[in-house]
């Protein structure tokens, strides 16, 4: 289970200490006057995020084509 490190967004006065903190597996969440505001996160984890989101619009985009065929329709056969 994700370990929630969560600070308040004065916490980046130290932000050497605050960004040690920050690893693939352990993203900093920062609060702001009590509610979550930011997240910070690692370029690695950052990357898969934006190419997950990229990937999910072009297979939505690929779903509303004309064409296409279902997962049964391909591999019904070859059972």
């Amino acid at each position: 289970m994700l370990n929630m490190n969560i600070k308040p967004v004065s916490a980046l006065r130290d932000y050497n200490k605050l960004l040690k903190e920050v690893d693939a597996d352990n993203p900093v969440f920062l609060t702001k006057n009590g509610y979550g505001k930011y997240a910070i996160v690692n370029i690695e984890n950052y990357d898969r995020f934006v190419n997950g989101i990229k990937l999910l619009k072009d297979l939505q985009q690929a779903s509303n084509e004309k064409g296409l065929y279902t997962m049964d329709e391909v591999f019904g056969d070859l059972d």
